[in-house]
């Protein structure tokens, strides 16, 4: 996202742009990457609020909440776009508001990677979790990426 500090993330939070619901899609090879044809839209205040009760000292991907909106609303997978996006925008929200954050750190990609478009980047991820009790690690040599070590062993369940 650009621009982040003249954008109303709050206001994009509550809009649903009628979703919640499911689509189904056509596209052969698509159904064969997600493994079906029922996809489900969550709407971005969805997120905010499981993205809400991941506890200190636990930690959540994106996937495991995509899989949680699947299986809950009787579809086959949930859209990776709109997760990825509503994720930042539940991250963004929280920091501009004053109380009632969302600990938004505690969400990461795939694989325990931290995520460089919440506010602040990896560094206040890292700061973040780190202050949680979690080892931030760092990979790679020229395209440099940050994990959570060994987050499986912290992963929230939903379920």
């Amino acid at each position: 996202m650009a621009n982040e500090q003249s954008k109303d993330f709050n206001a994009m939070l509550h809009n649903s742009k009628d979703m919640p619901k499911v689509q189904r899609i056509t596209d052969e090879k698509s159904i064969e990457k997600y493994g079906g044809e029922r996809m489900y839209f969550a709407p971005p205040i969805d997120y905010d609020r499981v993205m809400k009760t991941v506890p200190l000292g636990k930690v959540i991907t994106v996937g495991q909440i995509r899989d949680y909106f699947a299986k809950t609303n009787n579809a086959d997978f949930t859209d990776p776009i709109t997760a990825g996006i509503f994720v930042s925008i539940a991250a963004w929200a929280s920091e501009q508001r004053d109380n009632d954050k969302t600990p938004y750190w505690r969400t990461l990609k795939a694989g325990g990677e931290l995520n460089p478009k919440y506010p602040g980047g990896v560094e206040v991820q890292k700061e973040k979790l780190e202050a949680e009790g979690h080892i931030v690690i760092q990979r790679g040599r020229s395209n440099i990426r940050y994990y959570a070590k060994d987050y499986q062993d912290s992963l929230y369940c939903l379920f």
